[in-house]
């Protein structure tokens, strides 16, 4: 039977207002639940995610307090954030699930400060949280944890030849974790694996919400980001250059000035940078372009962010430049000393390309204090401007294709 329109609309509103009570009890998982579409299926046993879409089973749903369905709602989404459904395709399945459900359980309870009744279910147990070895599941990846499981009843069967037997979903046991039988249904992953954008996308949503979660008020606890967080915010979207092998590489240094290596039109590469030394461990006066024209994605963009954010690490912050944004017209460069000035600088534009009025800018707002080189970051999908215009300012293009070449200037390439 057909569910009525007002069962639907129970439905509805009792995932917002789970949705509701996560952003304001842990703001970082209902942020990232807010992209989340919802639905509910009658045939659907118990919950799953296909890492677009969170779809519960009515009478599993039916079954849920309050407390458990934010439960719920918080361990699917952190499958999806830290993208299961998109790894271990060749893995023994039924291994791997136990493993993430392991591993999101855990940071899960890390997050409620350690308390098993936040990971319980009245019809199922305290869910799996521990390692086999016995330590908090959020210590490992999923894959360290499936190295560290026995082999799953079909691995066995499979291997002594037998015939698989048994309800499908039916976990091994696992000591005092073991939970019988699966109420997270992990069917619906690997729907999307070949689909690199879906990866990309969660990335960037990823890090948009702990930048969110960051600048909230300190004194909140419970606005503080999540510990798994600021480990992945450490390891995602690492920059692809290596600054310091460029400065090494490609610059020469005169007394305490900075100077540069003659262009080379046959070479192509890493950039060189003003260069520093020991006793002036500083390099300054870089101009920045981001391109954000149409053609370039929210995604060719954080990596231009990225890479960005990624020079001043490897100088320790002690890099300054300028920012700034261009289409069919400039976005004022700012001025950044730091990390944290940087972080404040957001993109603007979406229009066409215009690589010339970068140089027009230069000429006309920067003359009495020009820069010592300028980063274009670019698709470089517009007609390029006659290498007089730089006025012996070095140029790089940093381009995020291979199609493109420059007829001037020095070329580094990173992937999207």
């Amino acid at each position: 039977m057909a569910l009525s329109e007002e069962k639907v609309r129970e439905y509805i509103r009792r995932l917002l207002l789970s949705r509701m009570r996560l952003l304001c009890s842990h703001g970082f998982f209902g942020l990232l639940l807010m992209h989340m579409a919802y639905g509910v299926d009658e045939q659907q046993e118990t919950a799953c995610t296909d890492g677009v879409r969170i779809i519960f089973g009515t009478a599993f749903l039916d079954s849920l307090n309050d407390r458990e369905l934010d439960f719920v709602m918080m361990h699917e989404i952190m499958h999806v954030v830290l993208q299961h459904c998109l790894r271990g395709s060749d893995l023994d399945h039924e291994r791997f699930n136990i493993a993430c459900d392991i591993v999101v359980n855990s940071n899960i309870l890390l997050e409620c400060g350690m308390d098993p009744r936040a990971i319980r279910l009245r019809a199922y147990g305290e869910a799996m949280h521990l390692a086999p070895d016995g330590k908090e599941g959020y210590e490992y990846t999923a894959e360290q944890v499936y190295q560290m499981l026995p082999p799953s009843k079909k691995q066995k069967e499979k291997a002594s030849g037998v015939a698989a037997k048994g309800r499908a979903g039916q976990e091994m046991g696992q000591g005092r974790n073991a939970p019988g039988w699966r109420w997270d249904d992990h069917s619906r992953w690997g729907m999307y694996e070949e689909d690199s954008t879906l990866r990309d996308v969660w990335v960037k949503r990823f890090e948009d919400a702990c930048e969110a979660i960051s600048i909230r008020d300190p004194s909140n606890c419970r606005g503080l980001l999540p510990a798994f967080a600021r480990r992945l915010l450490a390891e995602l979207r690492k920059p692809q250059t290596d600054w310091r092998a460029i400065l090494n590489d490609f610059v020469q240094e005169e007394v305490v000035d900075y100077s540069f290596t003659p262009p080379d039109r046959r070479f192509e590469g890493p950039f060189f940078l003003p260069d520093f030394s020991d006793k002036e461990d500083l390099v300054e006066d870089i101009l920045f372009m981001i391109d954000t024209s149409a053609s370039m994605s929210d995604d060719m963009i954080a990596a231009a962010y990225s890479e960005i954010k990624g020079a001043i690490d490897q100088f320790n912050g002690k890099l300054r430049g300028w920012l700034g944004f261009f289409d069919a017209a400039i976005i004022e460069p700012r001025p950044f000393e730091s990390e944290e000035e940087f972080r404040v600088i957001h993109p603007a534009g979406g229009g066409g390309t215009d690589f010339q009025i970068i140089f027009e800018y230069v000429a006309g707002h920067m003359a009495e204090k020009p820069p010592a080189s300028i980063i274009i970051l670019t698709d470089g999908y517009a007609p390029f401007p006659q290498e007089p215009l730089a006025r012996g300012i070095p140029v790089l293009w940093l381009l995020n294709n291979e199609e493109v070449q420059p007829p001037w200037g020095k070329v580094a390439r990173i992937k999207v």
